[in-house]
This record gives structure tokens, C-alpha cells and sequence, in this order.
């Protein structure tokens, strides 16, 4: 017979609650793309269909160990959220910015080249 999880934790000692909730706190800050993704109640299809692309390359990305920041940002803000590189430094977090800076000149060079396209239109 299953037993209601919140009704277990609440039969433990305060000691292991609070081992439970440290857990889960890691688990929770560390995920996989498809973790992340499954978190966020999506599927492969509907964050391929934000992305304008196949499912199947949902799947490969979701498979990659390797690439690109762009894509990867892509990704993360089809879910709703904003990419930030953050590297723990013996003297503590630091968020590398260089990369919003990539952004902000590829979206200006994305307006610049619709800008032309429609004064070509013309």
C-alpha cells in the first residue's frame, strides 16, 4: 500500500527533516536540461515548438555535454527564465557579464539587419 510522503516526513525526527530539506535544496539547485525542463512542466514538443525547431533537436540538446552559450540561453529563456554565468571563485561568486554584453550586439545586429530588409522592401 503507498504511503503519503508528506505524512512519512512528518513522522521523522526534526533532525532528519532538516537532512531531508538540505537534499533537497541540493537536488533542487543541480539539474539536468531535461530535469529542468520536466520541472518546468514542459515537453520536448511544446519547448520545441517555442524554439521553431524539431523535437528531436530538443532531444539532442538535452543529450549534449557540450554547447553553445547562445543555444543554451536560447533554451533556458524558451522556458521562461534568463542564463547567467556565475564562476565560484576561492573569494566567492562572480557573474560574468561579457556574455549579455554578446547578446545585447546580436540582437542590436538582428533589428539593423530587419531595419534594411525593410527599407529594401520599399
Amino acid at each position: 500500500m503507498a504511503k503519503n510522503f508528506k505524512g512519512l516526513v512528518a513522522k521523522m525526527s526534526p533532525e532528519a527533516q532538516a537532512r531531508v530539506e538540505a537534499k533537497t535544496r541540493v537536488l533542487l539547485a543541480e539539474m539536468a536540461l531535461n530535469e529542468l525542463r520536466e520541472a518546468m512542466n514542459l515537453t520536448q514538443e511544446s519547448l520545441a515548438e517555442a524554439l521553431n525547431v524539431k523535437q528531436a533537436s530538443i532531444s539532442k540538446m538535452e543529450r549534449r555535454s557540450d554547447m553553445y552559450l547562445s543555444t543554451l540561453r536560447k533554451i533556458i529563456e524558451a522556458m521562461g527564465g534568463t542564463l547567467e554565468i556565475v564562476a565560484n571563485m576561492p573569494d566567492g561568486a562572480v557573474r560574468i557579464r561579457q556574455f549579455n554584453r554578446l547578446r545585447r550586439e546580436s540582437s542590436e545586429s538582428a533589428a539593423a539587419a530587419e531595419a534594411q530588409e525593410a527599407v529594401a522592401a520599399r
